[in-house]
C-alpha cells in the first residue's frame, strides 16, 4: 500500500513479517516482530545494550545451573534465527546462543536477554539497498581459528554485496579441528568461492551484468601466497579440492580492520561494533533526527 509520509507517498508492503519501505531505495526490517518478542519476554522496561554480546566472555558449556525450562529458551533462539534474515549484527551471536539448544544454562539464557536489550535499543535496524548502486560481487570471508572452547573448531564467515548494499552472510562452525590457522582460512576461502559463483550464476540467469568481475577479499596472507604460488601446492595436498576452488576466483589482499566479515566472527566492544554496522550499510529508520533537520537519514517519517 502507498503510505503519505513528509517526503511524498513512500510504498509499503509486508511479506512474512518483513517491512519493506520502497521509494528512491528499498528499506527491510522487522520492527513488529522484535517490539513483540521484547514484550512477550518482559523486558519493556529495562536499559538497552549497546552490543548483542560481552567481548569479554566466550560462550560455552559451563558448569551454571540447567534451565528447567528448556523449551522456552529454544523458542527464543528460535526467534533470534528468523530476525537474523534481516538483522545480520546478530548472527554471531545467535549462532552461539543455538549451540546450546538440548541443555542451556543460565548464562547462556543471560547471553540471550542481552540480545533482546540490544535489539531493544535499535527495532528498526534494517537492510538498505540504494538504487544507484553498482552491479558489482564483493565478497569477504574470514575465520576465527579455534574458538570454540569445548570442541576448538573454528568459526567460518563471509558476506556478499552487490555495490554497497549487503544481500547474504552466514556464520557457522567448521566441521573439523584444524592445527594450521592457513588451514582454517583456506577452508573458509573455499565456502566462500562456492557461495560467489552461484550468486554469479544467478545473476547471469536474470540477465543482470556485472560491472567488474567478483572479488573475494581475505586477511590471511598465507592463504593468499599459497593461492597465486603452485609451488605451495604439493605442500597441502590435503587441502586440494580447496585450493582449487579458492583459485578459481579473483582473490585480494585486505587489512584486518577494514576485514567486514569480522562481525561474524567476533564480539567488539560498542564503538568498534558502530563502525562495522556503518560499513555493512545498516540503517536504523528510528534513528535520532540531526537538530535543526526536517527529515531522518531515509527520507522517510518514522512516525508513520
Amino acid at each position: 500500500m502507498w503510505v503519505s509520509t513528509s517526503s511524498g507517498l513512500v510504498y509499503s508492503s509486508i511479506f512474512l513479517l518483513l517491512k519493506l519501505l520502497i521509494q528512491k531505495q528499498v528499506f527491510i526490517f522487522v520492527n513488529a516482530n522484535i517490539l513483540n518478542l521484547i514484550h512477550d519476554s518482559g523486558l519493556l522496561g529495562c536499559k538497552n545494550c549497546s552490543t548483542p554480546m560481552d567481548n569479554s566472555f566466550r560462550l560455552h558449556q559451563d558448569d551454571s545451573e540447567l534451565l528447567t525450562n528448556v523449551l522456552s529458551y529454544c523458542q527464543l533462539v528460535g526467534h533470534l534465527l528468523y530476525l537474523t534474515t534481516t538483522r545480520p549484527d546478530i548472527s554471531f551471536a545467535t549462532q552461539q546462543l543455538s549451540q546450546f539448544m538440548s541443555k542451556p544454562t543460565c548464562s547462556h539464557l543471560a547471553t540471550t536477554m542481552k540480545v533482546l536489550k540490544y535489539l531493544k535499543g535499535c527495532p528498526g535496524r534494517g537492510l538498505l539497498f540504494r538504487r544507484d548502486s553498482q552491479i558489482q560481487l564483493t565478497s569477504f570471508s574470514d575465520v576465527d581459528w579455534g574458538t570454540c572452547i569445548d570442541s576448538r573448531r573454528s568459526i567460518t564467515s563471509y558476506c556478499f554485496f552487490i555495490g554497497s548494499s549487503l544481500i547474504s552472510w552466514k556464520t557457522k562452525k567448521q566441521n573439523t579441528v584444524s592445527r594450521s590457522s592457513s588451514e582454517v582460512e583456506y577452508r573458509a576461502l573455499a565456502s566462500t568461492t562456492c557461495e560467489l559463483q552461484w550468486l554469479t550464476c544467478l545473476l547471469n540467469d536474470l540477465k543482470v551484468p556485472c560491472s567488474r568481475p567478483p572479488a573475494l577479499y581475505c586477511d590471511n596472507q598465507s592463504a593468499l601466497y599459497i593461492t597465486v604460488n603452485p609451488v605451495f601446492h604439493e605442500h597441502t595436498q590435503h587441502l586440494g579440492i580447496d585450493c582449487h576452488l579458492a583459485g578459481l576466483m579473483h582473490l585480494l589482499s585486505i587489512s584486518s580492520s577494514n576485514q567486514l566479515a569480522d562481525i561474524f566472527t567476533i564480539a567488539f566492544l560498542p564503538r568498534i561494533f558502530g563502525i562495522f554496522l556503518s560499513k555493512l550499510g545498516l540503517v536504523n529508520l528510528f534513528h535520532p533526527r540531526a537538530c535543526g533537520g526536517n527529515k531522518d537519514r531515509l527520507g522517510l517519517d518514522p512516525t508513520r
